[in-house]
């Protein structure tokens, strides 16, 4: 299976390191120098590359700039980069600026650094749930998206607004109000005056009945009415020229008083005035009085709150339909995500399973023979996890972080790191044998070169025994000169490779013991 190579690291000034450029190879490299030489400053040059943010306390200088250059599982090469600029790290992948996340996750195909601080990350349930879902190739993309569709449902929900109780009452009231305002049958905003003014005139009329019988009576064409008279007074006008011009004054007005008393005979339909369409005038304007008084004030008020009632209505009754379809979708999705938490809980505890067997058949080979390593799963969808440790046959396993001690805790972590690790990407241990020595680091290096022929391994250690196992030592130098102190990097070879195991061995003060002891373990 094809994998990743780290192929270059180039770093500028990034702490006392002012500049250097280190190519690697295949198989299991070791970084190595005296305390405070810069070791870990070549790995913090690798974690700008790899977008990590740098601590606060050290920061970047002005200047500061750094590449890796990889191959990745194709063969493609794949520059990563970030440099200071105007007071910020600016990042690129292959030259083009991108930001440090796209950095982080285009990364994290190709390496992942495993540093001492892991072994207290350990704690982090988190972390630990996250190494079993990796070993055991966990898939809760499913979980994840339903619980995230649930959520938003329930949010959604509550922001229609109270519980289908309160919206039924709501309906409840706004349906009574435009009932009662439809009953009023507003056509215009005039219909209370027009009602006013057809009640006045009818009561005037009906009140007038009894005038306006006499009068059309007295009008009458009867032979005591006054049209009869005055009819007969133009017919007694004689004839002529200048009379017939009077006459036909007279006829036209005898005419028009007819009219007039037809008129009035008309108004004397009982139909017209009768009680029972004073009644309805009343009701009629009673009812419109009533809406108008609740509703504003004034007709065009209620008939503008008739509209704004029946929008809010068929508002009302839309988020009710909606929310009765969020409750049922918030059913389903429940149910849905109760059975995928089920099976992403399978799922890890199989893999917790198989894990655990794989770290038990590590744990003697990092020294701890006789010690007991088990995931726990928990929690209804397993994400409850919690790392159980025995140090001796017989002790009751205990948390992890409770009862191992630091050494037993950084070889523990390498234990899992050695299991865990994905076999087609870099991987970069830094210092994880701190405290440790003798056979322990022994079978550490053994370890580590065992994992390297498998795939490229980078390793910072001060243990001999570790580094005399690897294919390719480099060794970090730090140098005082007149502008302070800089740092360099060289690859050791041959005698120089012996001399710097032997340094590691007995310190400053070299001998040819240590020199003859470095060459045992190159051999070995």
């Amino acid at each position: 299976m094809p994998k990743s190579r780290l192929v270059e690291l180039y770093a500028h000034a990034v702490g006392v390191i002012r500049e250097t450029r280190v190519e690697f190879g295949d198989g299991f490299t070791v970084l190595t120098g005296e305390t405070g030489a810069g070791k870990t400053l070549l790995l913090d040059a690798l974690g700008l590359c790899l977008g990590v943010t740098p601590d606060a306390a050290r920061g970047v200088a002005p200047d500061t700039r750094a590449a890796a250059v990889f191959l990745d599982r194709e063969g493609r090469e794949v520059a990563l980069t970030r440099e200071s600029a105007s007071g910020r790290l600016r990042s690129a992948i292959d030259g083009v600026t991108t930001s440090a996340s796209a950095l982080r996750l285009r990364a994290e195909e190709l390496i992942v650094i495993h540093g001492q601080h892991d072994s207290l990350a350990l704690r982090n349930r988190a972390l630990v749930r996250g190494l079993v879902d990796r070993s055991g190739g966990v898939d809760t993309s499913e979980l994840d998206g339903l619980r995230t569709r649930l959520r938003d449902a329930i949010e959604l929900r509550a922001t229609l607004g109270g519980d289908d109780a309160a919206r039924q009452h709501e309906l409840e009231v706004m349906t009574f109000q435009i009932d009662e305002l439809e009953a009023a049958q507003m056509a215009s905003d005039d219909d209370l005056a027009d009602a006013l003014d057809e009640l006045a005139r009818v009561s005037e009329l009906r009140e007038a009945q009894e005038t306006l019988a006499r009068l059309s009576q007295d009008l009458d064409d009867d032979e005591r009415g006054v049209l009869s008279a005055l009819a007969r007074i133009i017919a007694q006008l004689p004839s002529g020229r200048s009379v017939d011009a009077v006459r036909d004054v007279l006829d036209g007005a005898l005419a028009q008083a007819r009219e007039g008393t037809h008129e009035l005979a008309r108004l004397l339909d009982p139909d017209s005035v009768d009680q029972a369409l004073l009644d309805q005038l009343d009701r009629r304007v009673a009812a419109l009085q009533v809406v108008a008084r609740k509703y504003g004030g004034t007709i065009a008020a209620a008939r503008e709150q008739l509209r704004s009632l029946r929008a809010r209505r068929s508002l009302a009754i839309e988020l009710a339909e909606r929310s009765r379809g969020l409750d049922r979708e918030i059913e389903e999705i429940t149910a849905r995500e109760r059975v995928a938490a089920r099976e992403v809980r399978e799922a890890r505890v199989t893999a917790a399973r198989r894990l655990n067997a794989a770290i038990a058949r590590q744990l003697p080979r990092v020294a701890l023979e006789g010690a007991t390593l088990r995931f726990e799963v928990g929690g209804e969808d397993g994400s409850r996890i919690e790392l159980l440790f025995a140090g001796n046959p017989g002790s009751a396993p205990g948390p992890l972080s409770s009862v191992a001690s630091g050494g037993e805790l950084s070889r523990v972590l390498l234990a899992l790191s050695l299991e865990t690790v994905h076999d087609d990407v870099v991987a970069v241990f830094d210092e994880i044998d701190a405290g440790l020595g003798g056979q322990v680091a022994q079978q550490i290096g053994e370890c580590l070169a065992e994992l390297g022929a498998q795939q490229q391994v980078l390793a910072v250690t001060h243990l001999a025994s570790v580094a005399a196992r690897a294919d390719h030592h480099f060794t970090v130098d730090k140098r005082v000169t007149h502008g302070g102190v800089a740092a360099t990097v060289r690859e050791v070879r041959g005698e120089q490779r012996v001399e710097e195991i032997a340094r590691m061995l007995a310190g400053d003060g070299l001998s040819e013991e240590s020199r003859a002891l470095a060459r045992r373990l190159l051999t070995r």
